[in-house]
């Protein structure tokens, strides 16, 4: 089971901390992915973060903005969202997905098997 919690209303150039704690199982021994769907729009992930050699992979929209991180000890992951701008107004989801998913497939939603229930993001101009 997952948690996401941390969003709210922030000013255009703001900044905002995502957090996604989970139970049942460690973040430390799955892949965990932050994902964001805006009204009328289809869910995309924008960031991922495996356990292999704790990479992490930013889609282009956010690269350079969004830092995505994990607590072992507190087995929770993290978004730090910085910069942010109107387009990034939407309902955020972490998600878990087995370890041994190639990377090529955590770009899509079903190579996830835990969801946590969405915090809303939106960015005032």
């Amino acid at each position: 089971q997952l948690q996401a919690s941390g969003g709210g209303l922030v000013q255009a150039g703001g900044s905002l901390r995502l957090s996604c704690a989970a139970s049942g199982f460690r973040v430390a021994d799955y892949t965990i992915g932050w994902f964001r769907q805006a009204p009328g729009k289809e869910r995309e992930v924008i960031s991922f973060l495996r356990t292999t050699n704790s990479n992490t992979v930013n889609a282009d929209s956010v690269k350079g903005r969004f830092t995505i991180s994990r607590d072992n000890a507190k087995n929770t992951a993290y978004l730090q969202m910085n910069a942010l701008v109107r387009e990034d107004t939407a309902v955020y989801f972490c998600a878990a997905a087995n370890r041994r998913k190639i990377l090529s497939s955590l770009w899509t939603t079903d190579s996830y098997e835990y969801w946590g229930q969405g915090t809303q993001v939106t960015v005032s101009s």
